[in-house]
């Protein structure tokens, strides 16, 4: 293949989630593949570069795997640290998490969301209490809409208690993952 750019797959190795996707020209393969640390070409920059550079979370390469046609590459690694330059271990983050990381971001007076996330974590716990008490109560009526309305405050407010303590949702579904037998 010339030096055209591949799409580049980085997949976590221990847990198969997808990472991110960046693009290779063959400089930033080989040196993948010397280095045992990901690189990439920046279109936007138009530069090779190496991913945790600055950040310092590296992708350390277990495996690197082109398709068939060669036009597309898979990368298996170990990721040290978040992979996402938001703080998520996946770049592929659900949009709920990631507007809570974007609210926190902003840390706005009239956020919900960042005002949850100053007052600490025993302020979410008690939310989690408490929505969980609903979505039982609303679990025994007949009402669908609120079972659904409930649940969704307490999917909500388990992710600012994650949040709260420093935690990613990414590792409760590698516990459940762990736990698939």
């Amino acid at each position: 293949m010339s030096n055209e750019l591949r799409a580049a797959i980085i997949q976590n190795d221990s847990t198969g989630r997808v990472l991110m996707l960046g693009w290779m020209d063959e400089e930033a393969l080989a040196l993948t593949r010397s280095s045992g640390l990901v690189h990439f070409f920046s279109r936007s920059r138009q530069k090779l570069w190496q991913k945790g550079e600055t950040s310092g979370n590296t992708l350390r390469v277990v495996e690197v795997v082109l398709d068939c046609d060669e036009d597309a590459v898979l990368v298996r690694v170990n990721a040290d640290g978040p992979t996402c330059h938001d703080g998520s271990t996946s770049c592929f983050t659900p949009w709920l998490w990631r507007r809570i990381l974007q609210r926190e971001l902003e840390n706005s007076e009239d956020s919900y969301v960042a005002s949850m996330l100053r007052s600490g974590t025993s302020l979410a716990a008690r939310k989690v209490g408490e929505e969980a008490v609903e979505l039982v109560v609303a679990s025994l009526s007949d009402d669908d809409d609120r079972v659904v309305s409930e649940a969704a405050d307490l999917w909500f407010h388990s992710l600012l208690l994650l949040r709260s303590r420093g935690l990613d949702p990414a590792a409760v579904e590698d516990e459940l993952r762990s736990r698939d037998r």
